[in-house]
């Protein structure tokens, strides 16, 4: 989230897309309402009625997978009508700036493709992105034409790319009324006047898509034109699955980061230098902030953290210690039980997770769970995963797999910390000690890694990296959360003295502001560096005080990533002089003295600014040459319009799922994204235009039960409210296929069939898709055979394609083909 859970109250606008917060996310609901009581408008778009629906002001429909379409006609409503913040998209985005002669898009590509060799493995091709590049002048800055009159500038082009997406042509895709798409783009439009705000919810409806990436990226853009990003109300704001997940992958919990964004090494980058030239990018325009530049301090200083005294500069810091990718490979959750089913695999931890029900195309993973020499399950109850060997149609004669099972804590039997959605880092304390044989999981890993640095004592191959790991992270040898937080804040290593202050050694950093490319610092993340400090657990204060602003961002509670800002690029808020675009709900405001139309003195106030450099102007309107544009993470400092890093195209362009109900994709002639990830073999079928699955699948969630129901099945009174897996269907595709409410019926798509009871409703209606008739069903992804104890109720994602976007490779869940037949 850009923004936070409390922020929504400001909004006047509210879009929920790709969500459904008011069952999934009801805490969020909460500023929802007190939004909606002030005046706002809560906009709800879903292909099916759900509960946030029946609360919104407006409902339309659109058909799963189309969302691009959908907001790519609001781009081109907003630009059409000249409903854009001219100001705030001249001065902060990169609409002004000139693209290069060599960039081009024609019959659904950008320039520099290249189709896959399926030798290359599973992505359909590629771009060659330097194509993509700026004009740059002689000092090698951006060129740009603040009057977005160039014919080469961003702006144009982006005119010029969403004229195609006329009310008739996004209708014709999407299944959406032209009536109800100039409703919603009429509506959140309107927030694009100064003084007013709109924002976006949204979750895995957007993001589990082989364009995911590319929708979120849409929707930005629209944020941009309107000028809605940094602003109290504004944002984009994506809603996360789970209480931590927003704290687990700012530590690193994907395959491509290192804590803290960093990027994981590749095997070519065989020297720190080398390695931290590559990822830090280099701007030459000195109004750009540019932070990214500061990235050799935040690696060497996680290096340090990880292997401590060890780590020096004659051995690099233990850079080389640290694993590495082979170049052009990628290590994702499908990467992974690819290799595995493979045989490529030998042992996996399953650690808080149950893939065997969680997973794309979970039939394959069950196999490939079939084939490992050892697998160790760290959860709270068995599950599908732990025990796959007794799943349905297993032999467990002819499986090799020994399993263990190391029973874990539940969140409130152990302390330390979570980061919500909203990058609030909060601590909790531990409440019932741990059942049974169960124990906290810092507890397991800090075991684990002793007995293993045990190991590695006696004999090891490649010793260095575990002999050198400092693992010092318990107190009275049980793990202490407090020193992990201290230690992912970071320490000062040596006497040390910035800005004519001494910092000694062993104190706490205060801010990442501090750390340092030498040696002389540690931090295990540095945008937790300020959490933690000298002056005590900053994520443990419970303060109800709110800023002077009185805006909800309330500083002394919990603390937030970065440096507690509550509102990230809240610079761009402001207008160049620094004064709020608001001035009712302001987030920050300059405050500074000025003589003879010039700023003297220098103070902000309100939220922690996104940089506390002057205004870009003074008061009589003249530039100042010590100020910074206010994106200040990108590497020209401008919010973009034009993202030439990602995967699929500098653009968005709707194209369709993998599996989708039409032979073509109106647009353009590109059917799927070119750039998709699609795992192809005999257990990774999949189907298009195929007559045996003509209706359109997704997943999605109850709230009576959690995730893959590891929590929630075994408790008897939730079964009770949601005892069986079901498939959620239109009166009309019931009466089509003569289904009635309560019958079990039969869900096939190309890769699994799964039984389910027939839920029908007035909650899908059946979209027109280009003159044709198209069914949309759906099915929560709860269930497994584990419980309840009948064995019958299966997991949806059976059912799911082996299909992942470009840049994250997640999956694509939430639109794909299938069947449905009365049993």
């Amino acid at each position: 989230m850009t923004n936070h859970w409390i922020d929504l109250k400001n909004s006047d606008c509210i879009l929920i897309m790709g969500s459904n917060a008011a069952e999934n996310h009801p805490i969020s609901f909460k500023y929802v309402t007190q939004a909606m009581q002030n005046g706002a408008k809560l906009i709800s778009v879903d292909p099916r009625f759900t509960r946030t629906s029946a609360r919104a002001d407006f409902y339309t429909a659109l058909r799963s997978g189309t969302d691009i379409a959908f907001l790519g006609g609001m781009i081109n409503y907003i630009l059409k009508n000249n409903l854009y913040n001219k100001e705030y998209t001249a001065a902060y985005t990169n609409a002004p700036f000139i693209v290069g002669k060599s960039y081009g898009f024609k019959d659904g590509l950008f320039s520099g493709y290249t189709k896959g060799k399926p030798e290359a493995g599973p992505s359909l091709g590629g771009y060659d992105k330097s194509q993509w590049a700026f004009e740059m002048d002689e000092n090698k800055v951006p060129m740009m034409d603040r009057s977005l009159e160039n014919e080469r500038c961003v702006f144009q082009l982006l005119k010029k790319h969403y004229s195609r997406y006329t009310p008739d042509m996004v209708s014709k895709i999407t299944g959406t009324s032209e009536a109800d798409l100039i409703n919603v783009y009429k509506t959140f439009a309107e927030t694009g006047a100064k003084g007013k705000a709109g924002t976006i919810m949204y979750a895995m409806g957007w993001t589990q898509h082989t364009v995911g990436t590319q929708i979120i990226r849409t929707m930005a853009i629209v944020q941009l034109l309107l000028g809605n990003m940094g602003i109290a109300g504004g944002g984009v704001n994506a809603l996360r699955g789970e209480s931590n997940v927003q704290g687990s992958t700012d530590h690193c919990l994907l395959w491509h980061i290192w804590p803290g964004y960093l990027k994981t090494p590749s095997a070519s980058k065989d020297s720190l230098s080398v390695y931290n030239a590559s990822a830090t990018p280099k701007s030459y325009d000195s109004l750009s902030a540019n932070w990214w530049q500061n990235y050799p301090k935040y690696s060497v200083s996680l290096l340090k953290s990880f292997f401590g005294e060890q780590a020096t500069q004659a051995n690099d810091f233990g850079y080389n210690w640290l694993p590495k990718v082979d170049d052009g490979k990628a290590y994702s959750w499908f990467d992974l039980f690819d290799k595995m089913f493979d045989e490529k695999i030998k042992g996996f931890f399953a650690w808080g997770q149950n893939p065997a029900c969680s997973g794309s195309n979970a039939g394959k993973i069950r196999k490939a769970l079939e084939k490992l020499e050892w697998m160790v399950n760290v959860n709270l109850f068995d599950n599908e995963t732990g025990s796959f060997w007794q799943g349905p149609g297993v032999d467990p004669t002819k499986v090799k797999t020994e399993v263990f099972m190391l029973p874990a804590s539940v969140s409130v039997e152990k302390e330390g910390s979570i980061t919500n959605s909203g990058r609030w880092m909060q601590w909790r304390y531990q409440g019932p000690k741990p059942m049974g044989d169960s124990r906290p999981d810092g507890d397991i890993i800090l075991e684990l890694g002793h007995k293993i640095k045990e190991l590695y004592h006696k004999d090891g191959v490649l010793a260095e990296p575990i002999l050198n790991l400092k693992w010092d992270y318990d107190t009275n040898g049980a793990y202490d959360p407090h020193k992990v937080a201290k230690e992912i804040n970071g320490y000062f290593l040596k006497d040390i003295t910035i800005k004519d202050k001494l910092y000694k050694k062993g104190t706490l950093v205060p801010s990442f502001a501090f750390l340092q490319a030498d040696g002389s610092t540690s931090s295990g993340n540095w945008l937790y560096c300020n959490s933690y400090t000298e002056k005590g657990n900053m994520s443990a204060r419970r303060s109800d005080k709110d800023a002077v602003n009185n805006i909800g961002l309330y500083p002394e509670f919990a603390w937030c990533w970065p440096v507690n800002r509550r509102i990230i690029y809240n610079r761009a808020s402001v207008d160049p002089k620094g004064q709020p675009w608001d001035k009712d709900q302001w987030v920050i405001k300059f405050e500074g003295e000025q003589k003879d139309g010039k700023w003297v003195s220098n103070k902000w106030t309100g939220d922690v600014p996104d940089g506390g450099w002057y205004p870009l102007e003074n008061p009589d309107g003249s530039k100042r040459e010590d100020s910074k544009y206010p994106f200040i993470m990108r590497k020209h400092g401008h919010g973009q319009i034009f993202g030439p890093g990602r995967a699929d195209g500098p653009f968005p362009e709707h194209y369709e799922p993998l599996e989708c109900p039409v032979e073509k994709n109106f647009l353009n002639p590109q059917r799927v994204n070119p750039t998709a990830v699609v795992y192809s073999s005999s257990e990774d079928s999949h189907a298009t235009c195929d007559p045996r699955f003509p209706f359109v699948g997704t997943t999605y969630r109850v709230s009576e039960h959690w995730q893959t129901g590891l929590m929630t099945r075994p408790q008897p009174w939730l079964m009770e409210l949601q005892p069986q897996m079901f498939v959620e269907m239109s009166e009309e595709l019931a009466k089509l296929k003569g289904i009635k409410n309560g019958e079990r019926v039969k869900v096939t798509s190309a890769r699994a069939s799964v039984e389910c009871t027939a839920v029908v409703t007035k909650r899908f209606k059946p979209f027109n898709i280009g003159g044709n008739l198209v069914h949309q069903v759906g099915v929560p992804w709860h269930f497994g055979w584990r419980w309840p104890s009948t064995g019958a109720e299966e997991s949806a994602n059976l059912l799911t394609p082996p299909a992942g976007d470009p840049n994250t490779r997640i999956p694509e869940t939430k639109a794909f083909m299938v069947n449905v037949i009365k049993l």
